[in-house]
């Protein structure tokens, strides 16, 4: 389900973290499309944190330390690597609007950023919204083979030391259904929604966000949870 938002419409950060929790997020035609867009999917993805999947392959990647992570160092690097063409993507649905939505929100507190890095240089990250003890994934991106990898299972290790419950991906690819990632109806998702924003919230800092934690350590936090 999808409502198409005119340009003057006045969609703040405030407005945004709202929609978020009716369970709809806003999208865009392509970069230089000015409007927005709100979507609410009738099947919505999302990766459960007990059922998260590694590859082996991956799994020795994450463990040799081969990228250094870190989280909200480079957000705006983050959102515009995310918004820049990659091989089989020549467009994007990241506009001025929605760079400026989740810039303002990062400034909130309520977006975070996790940085790959690799001999100096940003090489692959993703971004997304936090709200309770929901963790709202937007994007991600790479220039390095596994970056983009590496940055999710230092999210999910960060979510899990956090208490969070509800890791949304909005929607499910061939390459998230490899981490475990399911589609699960609306009524579903709102059900997990409501629960997962109300009460104590999570806390996207409980790991230390001044220094990068060791692939080791994320890998450990992972399989005590599964």
């Amino acid at each position: 389900m999808t409502s198409r938002d005119s340009v003057s419409s006045e969609i703040t950060p405030e407005v945004l973290l709202r929609a978020y929790a009716c369970g709809i997020f806003p999208m865009a035609e392509s970069s230089d499309d000015p409007t927005l867009f709100w979507v609410e999917p009738e099947l919505r993805g999302v990766l459960p944190l007990d059922g998260f999947r590694i590859a082996s392959r991956l799994a020795r990647t994450v463990r040799s330390d081969a990228f250094t992570v870190t989280v909200d160092t480079a957000f705006k690097a983050v959102i515009a690597g995310c918004a820049a063409p990659q091989p089989g993507r020549d467009d994007t649905w990241i506009n001025k609007r929605i760079y400026d939505l989740y810039v303002g929100l990062n400034k909130l507190g309520h977006c975070h950023s996790v940085e790959v890095w690799q001999d100096g240089d940003l090489v692959g990250g993703l971004y997304g919204v936090s709200l309770g003890r929901a963790f709202f994934g937007e994007s991600m991106f790479h220039t390095a083979r596994d970056a983009s990898k590496v940055a999710l299972v230092h999210l999910v290790a960060r979510l899990i030391a956090g208490g969070f419950e509800l890791l949304d991906t909005q929607y499910v690819t061939e390459h998230l259904k490899t981490f475990g990632a399911v589609e699960i109806p609306r009524r579903r998702y709102r059900a997990l929604l409501d629960r997962a924003i109300s009460g104590t919230p999570a806390e996207f800092r409980t790991l230390d966000a001044t220094q990068p934690i060791k692939g080791a350590d994320a890998l450990a936090i992972i399989a005590a949870r599964g």
